[in-house]
């Protein structure tokens, strides 16, 4: 082991010790503290973090994976996923510094935002940070006269329409424009070194990786006869995080592989990178969440008190967390949280109409609506799974920088994993293949991804 994690970072559980388990034990404790605040706090299964890098891997051993720390810049996830042997995707000086202070060299970082302020690529140039990434002239002119040393990847536009998020209006150059990006990185004496893109968020459509990796090979080849020496391909991101969503990983990574052998043979000497945030961690993560005040509101349908001898009603249930924080989800990716009640109703508990809502004094708090719930209580906890993306780290605009508790679980299993895995071997950081893909390791993942694959709601 590389010694980022140890077994004090979290809480080693014994096989069939589900997360549900453990938030039981967690709930019931904060519902009996004296001091009557019961705040939101996650627990963390880092055995699912565990499970889906052997899955990767093993899917695309070609490929060496670098986690997007935007995407939860949680201690924990930076700890095992350093301890995996992942390389750091960051977009800004606060991220780069947060993984070097854990103890993850320069050599394993990417400066991986086209539009970087002055100030920050002057410290990545600094500590030491070689792999930057640029879309236009502008910048191109900023990393040269800033970080002269620098290496550079050029980020092409992808058509990402269809994808739950979109990124190529704001960064990528257009197929069109690359040659004379690349003319001019060389008149200015720049190190470009290969090619990255980005489908977007949650991408339906696998063939998109394929079209785009083709797209690259037209762009090395560009830079090869201007005369860069263009050795990395990076895949960007995309990659689902759960199961259940309308393309499978697997799917994915098929398509992925057929393209690059078409494209990127084995042995071509061509490093193929891929930047990944949700994949790890949004099915790892699972939310408790208290309510903290409720109240009926009869609905004006005439009629309706004859025929069941009670005026019908609606339910606002109001938590100490909205869309302003934890659940942003609703504002950026339009979905609607639905929750899992800690405790399980009986089937004779009449449902209504419910909504739930955040602490925000405005009337855009609103986390979910149409849900239909039996009676809860002041101080009852709501669970919601899936809740590892975009939600730590991001701070809460409403309550300023206070975030929630973690909880970090992990089984033996996981843990002996873990601790077993072949660790990549030590790379000149002068090098000029950077990043070597890792020698997977991945036999010991048939131990680990059993069905059914990522189930939330058990701690491997």
């Amino acid at each position: 082991m590389a010694g980022y994690l140890s077994e004090t970072d979290f809480v080693m559980v014994e096989e069939g010790f589900s997360t549900r388990d453990l938030l039981e034990e967690l709930t019931m404790g904060a519902s009996q503290a004296t001091t009557g605040e019961a705040t939101a706090f996650f627990v963390a299964d880092l055995g699912a973090v565990v499970r889906k890098h052997f899955c990767f891997l093993k899917c695309l051993p070609r490929v060496r994976p670098f986690y997007a720390v935007k995407c939860n810049s949680s201690l924990g996830v930076l700890k095992v996923l350093a301890e995996l042997g992942l390389g750091f995707s960051c977009a800004n000086k606060a991220e780069m510094e947060l993984v070097q202070r854990i103890g993850v060299p320069a050599s394993k970082i990417i400066f991986a935002n086209p539009c970087k302020q002055i100030a920050q690529i002057k410290y990545a140039a600094k500590y030491g940070i070689q792999l930057l990434s640029f879309d236009n002239e502008m910048e191109l002119a900023k990393v040269v006269k800033n970080h002269p040393s620098a290496k550079m990847l050029l980020c092409i536009a992808t058509d990402d329409s269809h994808s739950q998020s979109c990124l190529s209006l704001k960064f990528g150059a257009l197929l069109d424009s690359c040659r004379h990006l690349l003319q001019n990185a060389k008149k200015s004496h720049a190190e470009v070194v290969g090619v990255s893109f980005h489908v977007g968020s949650c991408c339906p459509d696998p063939e998109a990786y394929a079209q785009f990796i083709a797209d690259a090979r037209i762009v090395f080849e560009m830079g090869t006869e201007l005369g860069h020496r263009m050795h990395i391909l990076d895949l960007g991101g995309g990659f689902p995080g759960v199961e259940g969503a309308k393309v499978r990983f697997e799917e994915i990574a098929s398509v992925i592989s057929s393209a690059l052998d078409l494209y990127f043979p084995e042995g071509c000497g061509v490093d193929i990178f891929a930047k990944l945030g949700r994949y790890y961690v949004t099915s790892a993560f699972t939310l408790a969440v208290s309510i903290i005040a409720k109240k009926e509101v009869l609905l004006d349908q005439p009629g309706r008190e004859e025929e069941t001898g009670s005026a019908p009603k609606t339910i606002v249930y109001q938590l100490d967390e909205g869309i302003y924080g934890i659940f942003n989800s609703v504002l950026f990716d339009n979905t609607c949280p639905t929750p899992v009640l800690q405790k399980k109703p009986s089937t004779e508990q009449p449902l209504y109409s419910s909504s739930l809502w955040g602490p925000a004094a405005d009337g855009c708090d609103c986390v979910a609506e149409g849900l239909w719930l039996p009676q809860l209580h002041v101080g009852d906890w709501l669970v919601f799974e899936n809740m590892g993306a975009y939600t730590v780290g991001m701070g809460s605009l409403f309550r300023g920088i206070q975030t929630c508790r973690i909880t970090y679980a992990m089984s033996r299993v996981a843990w002996k994993a873990l601790r077993e895995q072949p660790l990549p071997a030590e790379q000149d950081e002068d090098a000029e293949g950077m990043c070597k893909p890792l020698s997977c390791g991945w036999e010991i993942t048939d131990t680990l991804c059993v069905g059914p694959v990522f189930t939330p709601a058990s701690i491997m």
